[in-house]
This record gives structure tokens, sequence and C-alpha cells, in this order.
């Protein structure tokens, strides 16, 4: 199990926690970018005998005046075999990592969803017993209104990923607060919309003391995909739109030097972009 990694954002002490990791296929990670190409970046030795890489589940604990806010929720626990099945790997982790920092469920405050595919919410409930209830009793959980709206009526394609169990509990429970557009959720903290992985996405920026942090969700899936904006995955609905929001959110993190925080680049997943001889290049931190 990872040890959580800390960093200061102005006056901001934020904690990269993991749920563990899970595997997906590298071509669907990689899209229409040839292997040739997305290989070497990667390297073989990453690549499994049926294709697959691993990808992180990085989230994000920080202070923000009297709230303690999570950032996505990873994998959880709680799902049946047959959906299991569709996320192989070494996950449910997280309450193991809040443990590590002296938290308890009960001391969570703000829940902050980027979306709400199973890998990043599956904590946001807990079975207990014949229930699902919300796992985090004290907390308001945000989520963007339309998206909370396209997961309750999943098509074709994203039944396999928006499971009700993950958020029509917090709507039963009374502690969903539904976000259109960009909105401060704690002090300092702030929903940023940035569509494309799907319609809805968003992303958290934290400010504080003219530093930023951006929590990126699925707005990439490896680093090297935010060197190389056109590099987009498979798993992308809107991928042209999500060449401009990256294109948006890489000028910005460049101006204001913002830590980014990738879920599903390798633990901690953080790094800032920098130009090196001429060439936009993930650091890590």
């Amino acid at each position: 199990m990872q040890s959580p990694r800390h960093y200061t954002v102005g006056g901001f002490h934020l904690s990269v926690i993991s749920d563990g990791f899970i595997k997906l296929d590298a071509g669907a990670v990689f899209g229409l970018i040839p292997r040739i190409m997305w290989e070497p970046v990667i390297g073989k030795e990453a690549i499994d005998a049926e294709h697959r890489i691993p990808l992180g589940l990085n989230c994000v604990v920080v202070r923000a005046g009297d709230d303690v806010v999570l950032m996505d929720t990873g994998v959880g626990n709680k799902h049946s075999p047959a959906v299991a099945r569709g996320f192989p790997g070494d996950h449910g982790h997280l309450l193991d990592g809040l443990g590590q920092l002296g938290l308890t469920p009960e001391d969570i405050t703000v829940v902050a969803n980027t979306h709400l595919h199973a890998d990043h919410c599956g904590w946001n409930t807990v079975r207990r017993g014949d229930e699902v209830v919300p796992t985090f009793p004290n907390a308001r959980y945000y989520l963007q209104a339309a998206e909370y709206e396209t997961a309750m009526h999943p098509n074709e394609r994203t039944r396999g990923t928006y499971f009700a169990e993950n958020f029509e509990p917090l709507a039963r429970s009374g502690q969903l607060e539904l976000v259109d557009g960009e909105r401060e959720i704690a002090p300092g903290i702030h929903f940023l919309p940035t569509p494309g992985h799907t319609a809805d996405h968003a992303a958290v920026v934290l400010s504080s003391g003219g530093e930023t942090a951006i929590y990126m969700g699925d707005l990439i899936h490896h680093e090297v995909q935010i060197e190389r904006p056109t590099w987009i995955p498979a798993f992308d609905v809107l991928p042209l739109v999500t060449l401009e929001t990256k294109k948006k959110l890489i000028e910005r993190a460049m101006r204001e030097n913002a830590l980014l925080i990738s879920v599903h680049s390798a633990f901690p997943g953080a790094g800032r972009l920098k130009d090196v001889d001429g060439r936009r290049t993930w650091v890590n931190e």
C-alpha cells in the first residue's frame, strides 16, 4: 500500500492517497495513437500478457477552512464479482489511506467527483447488509448536474461504467449537491468544467496565496497526454472537445506554474509542465 504524498499550495496542505490501481487495455488508453509511438513512452515492461497497463487511482485530501475535502473516491469494495471483473487490478484501499492521515469517513465534509465513471466514485457509497449507503455520512457530495443526469440514464456504451449504486443513494440521503458549471465548493476550491472525456466532466482547482493546483480527473490518463494534447484516449466521448479543453488547461498550467495531479498516472501522479529546451515537458513532483 502506498503512503500518502504531501504537497503545499499556498495555504493549502494537500495529500495524495491511493485506492490502488486498475489495468486497462493499452491501445484503448492511447486511442488513435499507434503502438509504435506510445510503446517507447511507457516501456514494454509496463504491458502485461493481456496487453494491459496499470493505471493509478490517485485521490486528494485537503483541508479548506472547516472542511475536509476528498476529490474522487476510486473503485471501492462493494461491487459484485461480475462488475469487479471489469476493473482488474488491486484496489479498495482508500479508507486505509485516509486512516494513514488520521482521518475517518466521518471526518470528510466535502466529496468532489470529477465525473461518475465507476473508477472515480466507487467509495461514494458502501454496502451495509442489504443496503448501499453513503460512505461519508457528514459529507456534501458535489457533482455536475448534467453528469448526474447522464449517469442516471446510461446508454449502450456507458452502462458498463455508470452504476447507480455509486451515486443514487446520495440523493436519497439528502447529501447530493448538483453543480451547474464553475462553482466554489469550499474556500479556495472550485469546480472547473473540463468537458471531453464526458460532456460534463470537471476538474477541481485549488487557489491560495498566488499558487494553483489542478486535480485533472480523466482529462488525461497518462502524463504524456498533456505534453502532447492530440494524444487522446479511446474512452473520451468528445475527443475534439477534449483537445480544446486540454489546450486551455495547458495554457493556464504553464502561466500559473500549477501543480497538476493526474488520477491515473503512477502514484502520486503529481507534476508540473515546464519548458525544457523549448519543449513542453511533464516534470514529476
